[in-house]
């Protein structure tokens, strides 16, 4: 981060004499005070606890001041509000940097994608993306704080629990280039209805500059809220842009898209993975990458845990685990993706299947419709939690299915797959993260 403290204190428009501390350069920006290193900026935020308390302790951690609230001992630049202050520097930075900022946005795929996209530019240019699922109010900026002083393209991932979160995240980060992976039914609990995800999807236009880059599904749920100041280019079903002649396999995908020569491949399963990297490749061609490096970067990519990665059990079974979240499109997508895929010789195909939540008054019949995504190809199904209810009773007449309602069955569902799961069998985990099918993942492997 290449700022000084009075740099800082303009920026933030602290209202306390800061002439009197020294205008060193701050080094970095912590909001955890056992982060701190000598020379940062220490932020304390609001959160379970105040994060005034742990002032002290970023002193005597090497910070060189702190902002604050509230007027305190030592170096400090007083602002009325830190979470603010912080976003309004992370605006700021952006701009002084010159970073060019791709972001996306999606109820799913927007983790994948984003990596995809960081992956193909790295291979041309200084690169930062998105650390973990830092992806809000807090993330983002920590973000663009963080990024080597010599990043040329910055990727962001927004999330979105509520109506305006991308907004602010957009006017944070002000993208030239910006990606609607797809619009579906996450976070419905705090939404009510699709549209206006969408509309909260959309909001990611809302800092771009004119005639930036907007890339955004063929749906026409996305039509009410598309903006009419940007280039906007569609992808998918119906739409010029789209995979063609896709062939997928165990644990990989060949295909091809309308804007580069050649078949793309791809180390990872699933056609909607398929749609994620023709869109991270449409980004860093806009971008001047060459049709070689892109296809080189997708074909060694390495996506991030627990998302559509294929383990090997202790017995040497198949495990297919995409148990890092969940949402009724998702879901659907990884079944259609795991029923594809053909049988070993003489094993069976068994599907656990976790509570999906944040859904919201739709919530029983979003479970219960999943039983139209569960192929006759599917041996044996394991329910698990109590949002699965509904489904289980679509399917109280189907032989291959067995529910474990409570979460105080946990254990025993672990014990029972752990049984049950045969040497030449492959297996679909997916749910919710606080589900805790990694867990069972990390049991079936041995680890």
């Amino acid at each position: 981060m290449r700022l000084s403290l009075h740099e800082i204190a303009q920026v933030v428009s602290a209202q306390n004499d800061y002439s009197q501390y020294p205008d060193h350069v701050v080094s970095g920006i912590e909001f955890d005070s056992r982060k701190i290193t000598s020379g940062d900026i220490f932020l304390p935020l609001k959160g379970a606890r105040d994060g005034h308390a742990f002032i002290p302790v970023a002193f005597d951690n090497g910070a060189q001041a702190t902002l604050s609230e509230v007027v305190v001992e030592g170096p400090h630049l007083l602002v009325e509000d830190c979470l603010t202050a912080f976003q309004q520097l992370a605006s700021y930075y952006v701009q002084k940097i010159g970073v060019d900022v791709i972001a996306v946005t999606g109820s799913n795929g927007k983790t994948t994608t984003k990596d995809m996209i960081h992956d193909i530019l790295a291979t041309t240019f200084k690169t930062y993306k998105t650390q973990g699922n830092y992806n809000n109010e807090i993330g983002l900026p920590y973000t663009v704080l963080h990024m080597p002083d010599d990043t040329e393209k910055l990727v962001l991932e927004m999330g979105q629990d509520h109506l305006g979160d991308i907004n602010l995240l957009s006017k944070i980060a002000r993208p030239q280039i910006s990606v609607v992976t797809l619009v579906g039914e996450a976070h419905l609990e705090f939404f009510g209805k699709r549209e206006k995800i969408a509309e909260g999807k959309l909001q990611i236009a809302d800092g771009m500059p004119k005639d930036g880059l907007l890339l955004v599904p063929n749906d026409p749920i996305l039509k009410p809220y598309l903006p009419d100041d940007q280039e906007i280019v569609f992808f998918g079903e119906g739409a010029a842009l789209d995979v063609t002649d896709l062939v997928e396999e165990k644990s990989r995908l060949t295909f091809q898209v309308p804007f580069i020569e050649g078949e793309v491949k791809l180390p990872v399963p699933g056609r909607y993975n398929a749609t994620n990297a023709m869109l991270a490749a449409y980004v860093a061609k806009a971008c001047g990458v060459t049709d070689e490096n892109i296809k080189a970067a997708l074909a060694t990519l390495n996506l991030t845990r627990n998302r559509t990665e294929w383990k090997v059990a202790e017995n040497g079974a198949e495990i297919l685990s995409d148990v890092y979240n969940a949402n009724p499109t998702a879901m659907r997508l990884i079944l259609e993706t795991f029923a594809a895929i053909a049988k070993n010789p003489g094993g069976r195909k068994l599907v656990v299947l976790a509570d999906m939540k944040e859904l919201g008054d739709a919530s029983a019949s979003l479970h219960a419709n999943m039983r139209d995504s569960i192929s006759d190809k599917i041996d044996k199904v394991y329910l698990y939690g109590p949002e699965m209810k509904p489904l289980a009773e679509a399917m109280a007449s189907d032989e291959r299915v067995l529910y474990y309602p409570d979460y105080r069955d946990f254990e025993r569902l672990k014990a029972d797959l752990k049984a049950d799961l045969q040497p030449a069998d492959q297996i679909l985990l997916k749910g919710s993260n606080s589900m805790r099918l990694g867990q069972v993942v990390d049991l079936l492997v041995g680890e």
